[in-house]
C-alpha cells in the first residue's frame, strides 16, 4: 500500500521538528499587545471554574492545535496541582475513557467543537449537553478559557516557541 505524497512530507516534518528553532518572542517584540491577553487570562483564572477542569481544557485544545509549548506549560500545572498521570496520558482519548467525570465531558466535547469550529459549527447536542452541567455564567466562563488557550496556541505555534526542555531525555 502506498502512502503516495505524504511520507515526503512526514520525512520534511520530521527533520524540522529536530531543530526547532523560535521565530520571535511576542512578549519581547510587541508587548502591548499581548498584554491583553495575559490580561484576560488572568481574568478567566479566576472565572470560578474548577482549576482542574480549566487544566483538561487547555491541554485538549492544546493537544488538537498541536501546541508543544503550552501543553508543556498546562500539564507540568496540572500535574503541580494533583492531576493523575494516568488522566493525562488518557486525554486524548477521553470519549473512550471512565475516567473523567460527566461535567469534564461536556467541557471537553465543548472544547473539541470550538476549536475544531469550521469542521463542527458547534452543534446543538454538544451544547445541549453543557448547559446540562454548566450554568449561563459558567458556560461563557467555559467558551472563554476555550477562546484564551486557542489564541495563545495560535501565538505560541504561530512563532515557534519552544517549551524549557527539562527532561533527561530531551533531543540534544
Amino acid at each position: 500500500m502506498s502512502l503516495g505524497g505524504s511520507v515526503p512530507r512526514l520525512e520534511n516534518n520530521m527533520a524540522k521538528s529536530q531543530q526547532i528553532q523560535e521565530r520571535l518572542d511576542p512578549h519581547q517584540i510587541a508587548p502591548e499587545l499581548i498584554k491583553p491577553l495575559l490580561e484576560l487570562s488572568a481574568k478567566i483564572a479566576g472565572c470560578g471554574l474548577e482549576s482542574s477542569l480549566m487544566d483538561l481544557v487547555k491541554l485538549r485544545a492544546s493537544q488538537i492545535n498541536g501546541c508543544a509549548f503550552c501543553l508543556h506549560m498546562h500539564a507540568t500545572h496540572a500535574r503541580k496541582s494533583g492531576e493523575t498521570e494516568m488522566r493525562l496520558h488518557v486525554l486524548p482519548a477521553w470519549r473512550e475513557s471512565p475516567l473523567y467525570t460527566p461535567r469534564e465531558r461536556a467541557a471537553l466535547a465543548w472544547t473539541e467543537a470550538l476549536t475544531l469550529l469550521a469542521d463542527t459549527h458547534a452543534p446543538d447536542d454538544v451544547y445541549a449537553e453543557v448547559a446540562q452541567h454548566f450554568t449561563e455564567k459558567e458556560r461563557v466562563a467555559l467558551t472563554m478559557v476555550i477562546v484564551t488557550i486557542n489564541g495563545w496556541n495560535r501565538v505560541a505555534v504561530g512563532f515557534r516557541r519552544v517549551h524549557a526542555a527539562s527532561d533527561a531525555h530531551a533531543a540534544a
